[in-house]
């Protein structure tokens, strides 16, 4: 689920036009399957419990559109629920509408917060690997924008105090969270959707990964 704001973690490293070019970059990718796609399969469930991938969609139009007009609340699951049933009633056409244009007026106001607001950006981008998975289309959770992604998660596990994790997939590396007192570094060793799922909460292939030094709760941001 897209996240409640946080506050600045006072990062000097951050981009602040990153959050905007993820959101751009969904646009740009998940918008034209989703035009092609047909009606019915917006009722297909997700690795969102209880939601469809209309629902999904309808979270991240909402949530794009309170950040925009800045109409924020804290986006508990309560509050999420409610989002969605308001779009119960709408034509599939206007959620998308509004996912549009969210997508491309969301990154103004994120940027000029400071870092309170990037959660939400990511949030959006996992939510599309949700709806490419429901949908059985490549790339989910490993889709355009992923080393963008990648930094905002590295940002965010620091500011949450997840302990020190430096991930492998491929030839890349990537450290997340902060060191913390008594806590040597842990290691992941995975690919690109799986250490998306994992940090999300989505369901992950034991033999997909292999985690050490810490367990799969401790990596969670979502």
């Amino acid at each position: 689920m897209t996240s409640p704001p946080e506050s600045d973690s006072g990062t000097a490293t951050r981009d602040r036009d990153r959050p905007a070019r993820l959101l751009r970059a969904e646009h740009d990718a998940l918008l034209p399957i989703l035009r092609r796609t047909p009606e019915a399969n917006f009722d297909k469930p997700t690795a969102c419990p209880g939601w469809s991938v209309r629902d999904v969609l309808a979270h991240c139009s909402s949530a794009l559109t309170r950040t925009t007009t800045g109409d924020l609340h804290a986006f508990t699951p309560e509050e999420n629920e409610k989002d969605v049933a308001a779009r119960c009633s709408w034509p599939l056409s206007d959620v998308l509408s509004e996912l549009a244009a969210g997508y491309l007026g969301a990154g103004g106001p994120i940027a000029s917060a400071g870092g309170r607001l990037d959660g939400i950006a990511l949030g959006e981008w996992i939510h599309g690997g949700d709806v490419r998975d429901a949908l059985g289309e490549p790339f989910a959770y490993a889709s355009e924008g992923f080393d963008d992604a990648c930094e905002l998660l590295a940002e965010r596990t620091y500011r949450r105090a997840i302990p020190l994790v430096e991930v492998s997939f491929g030839d890349r590396r990537l450290v997340l969270g902060a060191a913390l007192p008594d806590r040597p570094l842990a290691t992941l060793h995975t690919d690109r959707p799986t250490l998306m799922r994992l940090v999300s909460g989505r369901p992950a292939l034991p033999a997909d990964y292999e985690l050490k030094g810490a367990t799969p709760d401790e990596l969670l941001v979502f």
